[in-house]
């Protein structure tokens, strides 16, 4: 099946590169894996790139399958930007390589503090490095990943590189006024908090907050576990439990009827991403 998958994709794109100059007027592509890193990317790379996200709003990037037309659109990009360890791109990076083999391939997590989670087999998400992937919702990690893009850029067109760097200074000055008031938040905030899936262990990290997954090893909680969960809710007077649109709300929804918690929809795979952090901080704000 997936030899046959690949050579539809090879005829694609020879019927692509024989009928004309599409897209010749345009500005030149990068793709890139999810939508917060087309935030980054847009905010750098300006006109001089159109930028596209692999994985649409509203997928889960942990399993999501490019479509047919995705992969021709991606070889005909001028670089591949990957967010770094999401289980979308270990299970298709080595495909992609060698289905489009000239196509520059930059890692985003290059230089970012890696947490490395205690049991990476317990998870069904194909983070099978062991390596706990979100890496974008921290402030920190943004500073480098927007770094690392623009290093990238510089290196795909040299001639620009004193935009691509202009560019950067406004991004760093727009995170770090993201921070600010993230931290107007958190100066009164609760350091405990509840989540279904645990994206949110560097933003948790950077202000010393501590995170408690509903999921349990990347499957649903089994019965023992929410008892556990809703005991150590109790303990640490947790008041808030973040549920995300790609996951099962209906174990958040019960623990919180029982402990009297404030459900709040949060999306960090939101391409607004400093507006979402700055929603993630405000919720946790004790007068919120």
């Amino acid at each position: 099946m997936k030899k046959y998958f690949f050579t539809l994709i090879s005829i694609l794109l020879l019927t692509v590169s024989c009928t004309g100059k599409q897209g010749k007027e345009d500005a030149p592509t990068l793709t890139v894996t999810i939508e917060p890193l087309r935030y980054f990317t847009e905010a750098i790379a300006g006109d001089k790139f159109q930028v596209i996200s692999i994985v649409p709003k509203g997928a889960n990037p942990e399993i999501y399958d490019p479509t047919p037309q995705q992969l021709v659109e991606l070889a005909r990009s001028k670089a591949y930007l990957r967010i770094g360890h999401i289980g979308f791109e270990q299970a298709w990076a080595e495909r992609l390589q060698a289905n489009t083999p000239k196509l520059p391939f930059y890692d985003m997590s290059q230089g970012v503090d890696l947490i490395h989670e205690i049991h990476p087999h317990a998870h069904t998400h194909g983070n099978i490095d062991g390596v706990e992937p979100h890496i974008w919702n921290s402030v920190s990690n943004a500073r480098i990943i927007s770094s690392n893009i623009c290093k990238a850029l510089s290196e795909i067109d040299p001639d620009n590189q004193t935009y691509y760097q202009t560019r950067l200074d406004s991004l760093q000055q727009v995170i770090n006024r993201t921070e600010r008031e993230m931290q107007s938040y958190l100066t009164n905030a609760d350091y405990c908090f509840l989540i279904y899936h645990p994206a949110l262990s560097y933003f948790a990290r950077d202000y010393s907050l501590q995170q408690i997954s509903i999921e349990e090893g990347g499957k649903e909680p089994s019965p023992s576990h929410l008892q556990e969960l809703m005991k150590t809710c109790k303990q640490k007077q947790v008041r808030v439990v973040f549920v995300q649109q790609e996951f099962d709300q209906r174990n958040a929804e019960v623990i919180a009827q029982e402990l009297g918690l404030k459900i709040v929809p949060i999306n960090p795979l939101s391409y607004d991403w400093n507006k979402e952090m700055i929603h993630i901080a405000k919720s946790l704000n004790k007068k919120q």
